[in-house]
């Protein structure tokens, strides 16, 4: 991106740093930066503003602890993307909240096979069931990692086809039944080595954790779900209406 010569006053009272974190911020608002969202190097920044690399960086962490930007190692200083909504008040599989927003959501399979259920959820699924991990991408950035048990019988299936579909969708079609409630905790967790890697964050990051159990219609267990979600691009909604 060619870049404008620019300026900023210096004899202001306002830092130089913030000046230059006051444009970036009004551009990123603008869609300068789309569609890629990457913004112009340190270099490139300090040129364009007469500027020391010290003050861009200090204009950047300005725009990082507002969780504007974020940089990626070796790659460059990135826009952070939409904020994904998820509202709590409607029974939707996870990919299903992603795409009824009209974002560009997709689900990579990373693997699924038979594992000895933890023995406290041996009451909804006997001594086997079904592990199914999935990245959850928006725009091809990973914003979750999913593992969701699920029951044995469903081992069958094609996951490497099925592994891209939500999984209510894939246990109407195979079991026959529609699921029919659920119940969602929400808390927060620092990011370990597994989920950093496959988020790409750096360990110990925060991140959101998401654990969902849903039933059938008929009340039989229909899966255990754990989504660890990067908490800078999701949030969730819950509606209350007020019953007086």
């Amino acid at each position: 991106m060619a870049l404008v010569r620019d300026k900023v006053v210096r004899d202001n009272a306002t830092a130089l740093y913030r000046q230059i974190a006051d444009r970036l911020r009004d551009e990123i608002a603008s869609g300068r930066f789309e569609p890629s969202g990457r913004l112009p190097t340190e270099s490139e920044i300090g040129s364009r503003f007469a500027v020391s690399r010290v003050t861009v960086r200090l204009a950047l962490d300005r725009l990082e602890a507002e969780g504007l930007i974020e940089r990626r190692k070796g790659k460059g200083t990135f826009t952070v993307g939409k904020r994904v909504q998820h509202p709590l008040d409607r029974l939707r599989s996870f990919h299903e909240s992603l795409r009824v927003q009209g974002l560009n959501a997709e689900m990579r399979p990373l693997s699924a096979r038979i594992v000895a259920t933890p023995p406290d959820l041996r009451g909804d699924f006997g001594p086997r069931c079904l592990e199914v991990r999935r990245l959850h991408l928006v725009d091809g950035d990973p914003v979750a990692l999913g593992r969701s048990l699920l029951p044995a019988a469903l081992e069958t299936v094609d996951w490497e086809e099925a592994g891209r579909k939500p999984i209510y969708g894939i246990l109407q079609d195979i079991v026959g039944k529609p699921v029919g409630a659920a119940d969602i905790e929400v808390k927060a967790a620092a990011a370990d080595a597994e989920v950093a890697a496959a988020l790409g964050l750096p360990p110990g990051a925060p991140v959101l954790v998401m654990e969902r159990r849903s039933v059938f219609v008929g009340g039989a267990c229909a899966d255990r779900s754990v989504f660890h979600i990067r908490s800078e691009r999701y949030s969730f909604i819950l509606s209350h209406r007020w019953d007086g």
